[in-house]
């Protein structure tokens, strides 16, 4: 099971489907977000597509001695502008593919609109979702719902991109949901209606253990996107967000022109795959060890002296140019990385908010809070994030000073809008509205379990909160996951050890989450776990899905003063 992969092979296919030639690829403002996620541009330019157009685009050249391959959504505005392209057609054949099902009803628009008979194929081909790892995708979508029930189109789009990834990875699964959210149950009940519908899409061979599909929501576990990360791809997305791959560095202290906006991607850059799931300790030092091997190669090449040495440089050239925008763009990152790390004292607020998920003493906690709130190198944003979850943490706690720690956000000029954000985590995740034991405090085994952990000390103190994801999934990896509280939609229930696990959490995932399931994977043979959300949170975006969520519109999150000054 790869997402990465699967989109991958939709394309090539439709690039090979229309043979030889020079060829314009159209698409769609989504589908050119899909395709740039797993292809670059110039494996594709090897495939003769020598033009990457958008259907939306007005005034487009007419070049008849090009093909075209369409890949675009479904939707009632595609079907429209196709229909207006084939009656007076730019290109000399067209190749549809389409990224989800699309009706009899749009083909027989299309049909009537293809008076010239310059349609040679049309196909629907999955890959309606955004794959970001192999074992992750998202939809791209912030904002799902709003006073905790579904934005209308919302919901179809997220039944739309979820069936999109089961006929791609080729699952018909047993759909498990969090019993506790209703949307959780209105998406499930939605996508087993689709497959009941396209009964006929959905027959792929039967295997032993039939596949799991497990729904949840965000609102189970609140926690895990408010936390600063350490690990290389999680903390870039933190403290500087990753969009569809490409990260804008353009506010960089001294920054030069071509590294404004750099993009990250494990397909194509052999350090960044090798790295993405380090913590920041051990990156710079790999960093050093890489600047060390392109000095090394840049010193050899240094002697070019004879024809002979000059051509050995040509041919090792672009791997020589490659190497030195890899460690160009990578120690630019790792140093802004550092340089926020150390203005902020990210440190020492991430070391607070771990002691408050895990297991912190209320008091000594609250007076480090207090203390951090008080300094003026901590941004607004880590201010606000503390109190929440310490809110969270210590809603019951017959001391809880929450109504103490919102006054001294005000006192640092926090608006009042962004101190509302404290109540509104409490209606959105608090333990009113949560299905489970988000902090171990009701289960016994999880006391002792917690109790045993603070003894033996942490590793890492920065990386000791383990999501509310990595509990679940080692339930369900062991057949332990409750039924009442994650029940099976219809009849039937699984009786062996899952094999193929699709996870989609409503309301977004984190990839802090993508860590656990990356572990997973690694760790257990026999089990594939892919994980998927509405959208990829940090703590930025996660306020403004709160916000939305809780009724308050949804800008909290946006105009956050930052302080990357």
């Amino acid at each position: 099971m790869n997402v990465i992969l699967a989109v991958k092979q939709y394309i090539s296919k439709m690039i090979e489907g229309c043979g030889g030639g020079m060829k314009v690829l159209l698409m769609d403002k989504e589908t050119t977000s899909i395709v740039s996620m797993v292809y670059a541009q110039s494996e594709i330019l090897q495939k003769e597509v020598y033009l990457f157009e958008r259907i939306d685009t007005a005034g487009r050249e007419t070049m008849k001695h090009l093909n075209c391959i369409a890949f675009l959504r479904p939707t009632k505005e595609n079907v429209d502008l196709l229909a207006q392209e084939l009656r007076m057609p730019k290109y000399g054949l067209y190749f549809i593919y389409f990224s989800n099902v699309i009706s009899k009803q749009d083909i027989k628009v299309l049909a009537e609109a293809d008076d010239q008979e310059v349609v040679r194929e049309v196909q629907e081909f999955y890959g309606d979702y955004i794959a970001v790892n192999p074992h992750l995708f998202s939809l791209n979508l912030v904002g799902c719902c709003q006073n905790f029930s579904w934005f209308p189109p919302v919901l179809s789009r997220t039944i739309q991109g979820l069936t999109s990834v089961l006929l791609s990875l080729k699952k018909c699964p047993m759909i498990r949901y969090q019993n506790s959210s209703e949307m959780a149950r209105r998406l499930a009940d939605s996508v087993r209606q689709v497959i009941s519908k396209e009964a006929a899409l959905f027959e792929f061979r039967k295997t032993d253990v039939p596949p799991v599909l497990l729904i949840l929501d965000r609102r189970d576990d609140a926690v895990t996107p408010l936390l600063n990360q350490w690990t290389y791809q999680a903390m870039v997305h933190e403290l500087l967000s990753i969009n569809n791959n490409r990260i804008n560095l353009s506010t960089v202290p001294g920054i030069s022109k071509d590294l404004q906006e750099v993009v990250l991607s494990a397909e194509h850059d052999e350090f960044y795959a090798n790295n993405m799931y380090m913590n920041f300790g051990e990156i710079g030092s790999n960093i050093k060890e890489l600047m060390e091997e392109f000095q090394k190669k840049s010193k050899s090449h240094a002697k070019v002296e004879s024809i002979a040495d000059m051509k050995a440089f040509v041919e090792n050239y672009p791997q020589f140019k490659k190497m030195s925008g890899t460690v160009s763009k990578h120690v630019t990152i790792v140093g802004e990385l550092s340089r926020l790390v150390g203005a902020h004292l990210l440190l020492e607020v991430s070391e607070t908010e771990q002691e408050i998920a895990c297991h912190g003493d209320h008091s000594p906690l609250l007076q480090r809070i207090r203390a951090l709130l008080a300094s003026d190198k901590v941004r607004h944003i880590d201010m606000l994030r503390l109190v929440m979850l310490y809110a969270l943490r210590y809603e019951s706690h017959s001391n809880n000073d929450v109504s103490g720690l919102v006054d001294a956000l005000r006192q640092k000029g926090l608006s009042a809008e962004h101190r509302a954000m404290v109540q509104s985590i409490l209606d959105y995740g608090g333990k009113k509205a949560r299905g489970s034991d988000l902090f171990g405090n009701q289960d016994a085994v999880a006391i002792t379990k917690r109790l045993l952990k603070g003894l033996k000390g942490v590793e890492n103190v920065y990386t000791q909160h383990k999501p509310l994801l990595f509990t679940i999934l080692d339930q369900l990896i062991k057949g332990k996951l409750k039924e009442a509280s994650y029940p099976y939609l219809g009849t039937g229930q699984l009786k062996d050890r899952p094999q193929d696990i699709i996870v989609f959490i409503i309301g977004g995932c984190t990839y802090e989450e993508a860590l656990a399931v990356h572990n997973f994977n690694r760790m257990m043979p026999g089990v594939r776990i892919v994980l998927g959300g509405t959208t990829l949170h940090n703590s930025k975006s996660f306020l403004q899905e709160v916000s939305t969520a809780v009724g308050s519109g949804g800008s909290a999150g946006q105009n956050m003063r930052m302080g990357r000054q």
